[in-house]
């Protein structure tokens, strides 16, 4: 049955993609308002067929430390739901910083191209950093909340990585708090797995970690801190220790 819903789930994805990366081309030319929210109808379809083909459910608690103002989002990476889920079940429009190779891949890249995110040169170095905090700041100006994965690629649940400094590093030369996320997203959407499990994704927003007058190593501290703590409260049976090192 696994097997079958997964099958059933990767030929939705198909047959879907493709005619709405071409919509994606015949609405460029309106406000990039309308763009979004014509173009995260794909994410929208594809977290609705997750539940309904691979009977993935989700609830989010913490929704209350959302604040009503800018700010950047740093999140745990685990999984490629989570890419679908915060374009459509955030209040405000989110604009991911990411590679821009991205924007060549066929079809999903064309939609994502179109919504005016951070795309950056990795092989820029430091000028690719100085851009991300340039486009950042306009992006915040905006509206929108910058969404960085401090992790830097999806880590397996239960595996640490250590934080990169770039999102804490955004949020304290913009001067805006930080927004910590936590899931577990990956206990049912593996990394790079075909086969999907049901279950309940919980994503957990923490309290806002403020930036002003703090160094960059502080924030990012409290933003591992929090997230990785949240991990152990979500699924603490991927943080247990041998009997050996509890002893």
């Amino acid at each position: 049955m696994l097997y079958l819903r997964a099958f059933l789930f990767q030929l939705f994805l198909i047959i879907t993609v493709i005619p709405y990366a071409f919509a994606c081309i015949l609405w460029a030319p309106l406000p990039l308002r309308w763009r979004y929210k014509l173009t995260t109808g794909w994410p929208r379809m594809v977290i609705w067929a997750a539940k309904v083909i691979l009977g993935i459910r989700w609830q989010i608690i913490g929704k209350e430390h959302l604040p009503d103002g800018p700010a950047v989002i740093l999140s745990k990476h685990q999984s490629t739901w989570e890419t679908f889920f915060f374009t459509i079940h955030l209040p405000r429009d989110v604009c991911f910083v990411y590679k821009k190779e991205l924007n060549r891949i066929p079809f999903f890249g064309w939609g994502l191209a179109l919504l005016n995110m951070i795309p950056i040169d990795r092989s820029k170095g430091r000028d690719a950093f100085e851009q991300v905090v340039t486009t950042g700041q306009l992006r915040l100006n905006e509206g929108r909340w910058p969404l960085l994965f401090p992790e830097g690629t999806r880590v397996p649940p239960g595996k640490r990585v250590r934080y990169k400094h770039g999102g804490a590093a955004l949020a304290t030369q913009c001067q805006v708090p930080v927004i910590p996320i936590a899931h577990n997203a990956g206990e049912y959407w593996p990394k790079g797995k075909f086969l999907k499990k049901p279950g309940l994704i919980t994503v957990s927003i923490g309290p806002l970690i403020p930036t002003a007058g703090r160094t960059v190593n502080e924030v990012n501290q409290d933003v591992e801190h929090w997230i990785e703590s949240e991990m152990q409260r979500l699924n603490p049976e991927r943080y247990e220790l041998p009997t050996s090192q509890a002893r």
